[in-house]
């Protein structure tokens, strides 16, 4: 089935169940119902909180199954669209596959029926920033390019629209990759560090759903690895795809790598000069490794001129580093995406001064040790707020030099009150970031609506 109206032709005829109506699966269940499809919605959240999204699809044709008991009786559909957030290993979910229900998912559909190449990026960290990054040189060599995945954007309902000169850039998530029968053409795995424990429950979990990204890849296509990361690196070993390897700390025999301060390509063809550091406007360490992975993934396809040409103007992604203003003169930044601890080690390294730092939020079941260590060296006031508070407290108290570092901390009750308890800590020369180095589902619907209220607070200072 190459075209997405032949795949819903399919369907006709059979029940067809969709778990969740959040942002990747709403278009689909529309483009079903226009279809004249039979669909039930399953969504868990209650009918007052989704009145007005149920009211839309039920006008459409579909049936609602919500509330504490959205997965009862799965069993008696053919077809089951999953929610990422909702693991394929959830005992519902197995008893329907294992009766003859056919378990997918959108992301799943769109690597059926796309017609383009995919470059898909995985990773603990640095996903969204790598994927806009190549997007990015792609729109800058002429590509007519579709970015979405777990950016933000599902990208189904483009497909039919896309040619096969197109180049489809998806994120990915370890909830996507999941169950995932299809790799990408191009697969860049950024990193691999404890992530979504809460989720997933074991690391081998988490690291099997991450190897999708790759595993399926075919001879010809590519797979991206970080070479400074002890997992990845040895994953490396198991690509059926060429391998392409880049590090920020030793000059690699074949691969992008770091040399007379600027990024260096070296392949089959030689060795090259790609981008001066001088010319990346991201601050970060891990911004350069973010440019090193999606040059790795675009090396063939977009010319040097084009990767320089995007690194002197783009100043990053909303809720990454991003500097919100100026305030006597303190400066906030803006770091939501700090949802792991990983990510706010790397928030800390970007800066050549102690923090005063805003962090805590929903638990994920990952440990804050090494988070505690690093938060000694370089914070001044940590002001913690959410579920995680407490842990995040102990581990920072029970670092290697706390006694002597001269570290504040600060318990509030909600973001608001952290912020304000940031402006009063604050001194002319200080800059305070918010890096929560947890989820935000404790207190937000996701990380961008943390970052959105903590930009509105900072602004209303």
């Amino acid at each position: 089935m190459s075209t997405i109206m032949e795949y819903f032709d399919s369907l006709r005829g059979k029940s067809i169940a969709v778990i969740g109506m959040g942002v990747s699966n709403t278009p689909l269940i529309k483009m079903m119902l226009r279809s004249e499809l039979k669909v039930t919605v399953c969504d868990k959240s209650p009918r007052e909180r989704v009145e007005e999204v149920a009211g839309e699809l039920e006008s459409l044709g579909a049936k609602l199954q919500l509330g504490e008991n959205y997965l009862d009786k799965l069993s008696r559909f053919d077809v089951i669209f999953r929610t990422p957030g909702l693991s394929p290993n959830t005992p519902q979910l197995k008893e329907a596959v294992e009766k003859g229900s056919t378990l997918t998912s959108e992301m799943e559909l769109f690597f059926q029926l796309c017609p383009c190449k995919i470059i898909g990026v995985t990773g603990s960290d640095g996903k969204t920033t790598t994927t806009t990054l190549i997007s990015e040189f792609l729109k800058e060599a002429g590509y007519n390019v579709y970015l979405g995945g777990n950016i933000g954007k599902p990208l189904l309902p483009d497909v039919a629209g896309m040619s096969a000169e197109d180049v489809a850039v998806v994120e990915l998530s370890s909830f996507q990759l999941m169950s995932m029968k299809r790799s990408p053409n191009v697969a860049v795995f950024t990193n691999l560090s404890p992530n979504h424990l809460d989720y997933h429950h074991t690391m081998e979990e988490y690291t099997a759903a991450k190897l999708n990204i790759f595993s399926h890849q075919k001879p010809g296509d590519r797979a991206v690895f970080n070479f400074d990361n002890d997992i990845t690196r040895s994953l490396a070993k198991t690509a059926p795809a060429e391998v392409m390897l880049f590090s920020r700390k030793q000059k690699l025999e074949e691969g992008v790598y770091l040399r007379d301060n600027a990024i260096w390509l070296t392949n089959k063809m030689g060795s090259r000069e790609v981008l001066p550091l001088g010319d990346i406007q991201l601050p970060g360490v891990h911004n350069i490794e973010n440019y090193m992975a999606a040059i790795a993934a675009v090396d063939g396809i977009v010319p040097d001129k084009c990767v320089r040409a995007v690194a002197q103007r783009f100043t990053g992604v909303e809720h990454r580093i991003e500097l919100v203003r100026e305030l006597d003169g303190v400066k906030y930044y803006n770091d939501s995406i700090g949802t792991s601890p990983t990510r706010t080690m790397a928030c800390l390294d970007s800066f050549n001064q102690k923090l005063i730092l805003i962090a805590g939020g929903y638990d994920k079941g990952v440990p804050f040790t090494q988070l505690g260590v690093e938060m000694v060296k370089k914070v001044k006031v940590l002001i913690l707020t959410g579920a995680t508070a407490s842990a995040i407290r102990a581990a920072v108290e029970g670092a290697e030099g706390f006694d002597e570092s001269g570290l504040e901390i600060i318990e509030t009750a909600d973001l608001p009150a952290a912020v304000a308890a940031a402006q009063g800590a604050a001194v002319s020369g200080d800059v305070v970031v918010l890096s929560p180095a947890c989820a935000a589902f404790d207190q937000f619907k996701n990380f961008m609506e943390r970052g959105k209220v903590f930009k509105e607070l900072v602004n209303a200072l």
